[in-house]
């Protein structure tokens, strides 16, 4: 039995590690499970992607505590001329998170109305009064939360290989799961070895050490979302030890000696794994912890499973847990390794507004872009959970500050870790639904995208800015008929950028299944019985209607909802779902990912402009990988209306 050390580079020895463990089946997903969607489920790691059954909220709901009603009935209302409407016939009660009657578009908060009886007077029932008097118009939608506005069905709510939080599970809930698959949790058994170890409060004389190495070593486990048992304390005695290893391997998929992995008398940790199976590593080049054991055991149904002998010095030992251990879990788990509670110091990309008297607590988007960390505000609706979900962490705006202006100095108090944020991709442009699924393949590169969706300009106009690593855009110059090239040489006269092919796709009117206003064109707009939902300024969409518009003689005020505004394709389609709008311009899968009818118009051009100083710092390298990948491209093929011929093609 040789017991002699001989230290490897710690790369060899993963690798010797690696490729023991792939023979064994066992570098993967150590096994899924279906676990019911409830509190348990916090600190479990999702298996599989999980998009939205449905939306959220999945009917129009009021916001406010108020009265419900038609917007244009309101239109007349004024200080010197204010308007009345009868209860029950043209309004009725709301509280907030009451569903809207049909024919509502509107809520009047119940403290902007003047409740009346039968003669004129204020009633003493507010909630059930004869009439309301109002005194301002609303707008449509006002103090609405619009069906999808928080998640929208069939969007991407969280990547395989999340660690679910408290705030996740609501998420989830929220989009209509009702169970999970999540990885199988490993279990760890930790051996603590040593004729001189005593317990946590025995009384000490002179030669004895207090075993506490199983109990660092059992929360590191725990942590990185593992199961671990502790075994008690066996003495040196080689036969002890083998049975007490032969016993932890019935149960259990991961064993750790820890102490005896040296070259000492009583050092039998090698000894044991040499019997039991086989010796992978014994020293592995890394100070502390080089006296550290990699081996294969094989339990009595010829299953094998990892063994690792722990160095008896509590910095050894957790170093050892770090570099092997942790790793090991997460491969297992699925996931990327998660630390909690770090900030860092970043620039706000934008002026943000916050109300004086509280401390207000930003969700925020942070990614490292030309050398400088950025935080990037979320929506900050207080029903919307879903930026919970996106956000990387919260800036405290303290009382007494009305807001931040762009470009200020906050800190960030982390939900990831910093070196999830040096390899987030931060992606500020136009949207694309093959942006979800491009995010959850980089995942598998160690790379996270987070995309803000602000409409092609606007991307430019973050790159200028250094706020973004690329931009999706789709801006037609209607006088080359050549997709962005003008609009870059306007916007970025100075940043050297390049543009690269990702895919055509078509733009059409979505509408309802069936069709039932027989919507065939953009002419169809102008006719006052047919409503439209847009695109927001500055989106490729916008510009593109707008054009085709121009072109056909249609002026925007003959058309109904031209200046309600949405951000992405899929709340268009969620707006056209819920019946908010007869129709609106965007893309083929959108409209097929809501079940609705889709009305072909035009084929356009996405492209992804990225600055020449970001494609020299390798960060986006998995991008290209992934345009040419088989498994990405039948992914995305799968979504209708689409065309690949330039995805990943260097166009300028």
């Amino acid at each position: 039995m040789s017991i002699y050390l001989h230290d490897i580079p710690l790369s060899e020895a993963k690798s010797r590690f690696q490729h023991e463990l792939e023979n064994a089946g066992l570098y993967g997903l150590l096994g899924i499970e279906e676990i019911p969607l409830n509190e348990n489920a916090v600190g479990r790691v999702l298996a599989e992607s999980v998009w939205a059954r449905i939306s959220s909220p999945h009917y129009h709901a009021s916001a406010m505590d108020g009265f419900a009603i038609r917007a244009e009935n309101s239109k007349d209302a004024s200080l010197s001329t204010p308007v009345l409407l009868r209860f029950e016939e043209q309004t009725i009660y709301v509280d907030t998170g009451d569903p809207l009657p049909g024919w509502a578009n509107a809520v009047i908060p119940i403290e902007n109305v003047e409740p009346l009886d039968e003669y004129g007077k204020i009633s003493d029932q507010p909630r059930q009064p004869y009439a309301i008097r109002i005194r301002a118009a609303v707008t449509p939608w006002s103090h609405v939360r619009p069906m999808g506005e928080d998640i929208v069905a069939t969007e991407l709510v969280m990547p395989a290989g999340q660690t679910l939080r408290p705030i996740d599970l609501g998420a989830l809930a929220a989009s209509g799961q009702t169970s999970l698959k999540v990885a199988q949790v490993p279990r760890v058994a930790i051996l603590p070895t040593g004729t001189e170890l005593v317990a946590i409060g025995s009384d000490l004389k002179a030669g004895d050490i207090i075993e506490f190495n199983s109990i660092v070593l059992a929360a590191q486990v725990n942590q990185w979302g593992g199961n671990a048992d502790r075994f008690p304390i066996a003495k040196d005695k080689f036969d002890a030890i083998c049975d007490r290893v032969e016993e932890a391997a019935r149960d259990y998929d991961l064993i750790l000696i820890n102490a005896g992995s040296s070259a000492g008398a009583e050092d039998f940790s090698f000894g044991v794994i040499e019997k039991l199976g086989k010796v992978l590593v014994h020293g592995v080049a890394v100070r502390p912890g080089h006296p550290v054991i990699l081996g294969m055991i094989a339990r009595k149904d010829k299953k094998l499973i990892p063994i690792i002998g722990i160095p008896g010095y509590p910095v050894s030992a957790a170093l050892t847990g770090e570099i092997f251990v942790q790793p090991l879990l997460s491969l297992w788990l699925g996931r990327k390794d998660q630390l909690q509670g770090e900030t860092v110091s970043a620039k706000i990309t934008r002026k943000v507004n916050s109300p004086q008297g509280d401390d207000d607590f930003m969700r925020v988007a942070v990614g490292r872009v030309n050398g400088q960390v950025l935080a990037a505000p979320l929506a900050r609706g207080a029903g919307m959970i879903n930026t919970l979900v996106h956000a990387d962490g919260i800036v405290l705006i303290p009382r007494g500050i009305q807001g931040l202006e762009a470009g200020s100095d906050v800190e960030v108090r982390l939900y990831r870790s910093q070196k999830e944020i040096e390899h987030t991709i931060f992606a500020i442009g136009s949207h694309d639904l093959t942006l979800d699924i491009l995010a959850q393949f980089l995942t598998h590169y160690s790379r996270r995208l987070v995309s803000v969706n602000v409409g092609s300009q606007g991307g430019l106009i973050a790159l200028k800015r250094g706020e973004a690593h690329f931009a999706g855009s789709h801006l037609l110059d209607p006088e080359t008929g050549v997709y962005n090239k003008s609009y870059i040489q306007t916007y970025l006269p100075d940043c050297p950028v390049s543009v690269f092919g990702w895919v055509g796709r078509e733009q059409g009117l979505i509408v309802a299944r069936g069709n039932p206003k027989n919507i065939k064109s953009l002419k169809d707009l102008e006719h006052p019985d047919i409503s439209y939902v847009n695109r927001q300024r500055g989106s490729g969409t916008r510009v593109l209607l707008d054009y085709q518009l121009g072109k056909l003689g249609i002026s925007d005020e003959k058309i109904t909802g031209y200046t309600e505004e949405e951000f992405t394709h899929l709340a268009v389609a969620a707006a056209v779902k819920s019946g908010r709008a007869d129709c609106g311009l965007g893309i083929t899968a959108a409209a097929n990912a809501l079940d609705l009818d889709f009305v072909p118009l035009y084929v356009e051009m996405y492209q992804l402009v990225i600055p020449n100083s970001i494609l020299e710092s390798h960060l986006l390298d998995p991008i290209f990988e992934l345009s040419q990948d088989n498994a990405f491209r039948k992914a995305i093929s799968k979504l209708p209306g689409y065309d690949l011929s330039q995805m990943g093609l260097r166009i300028d």
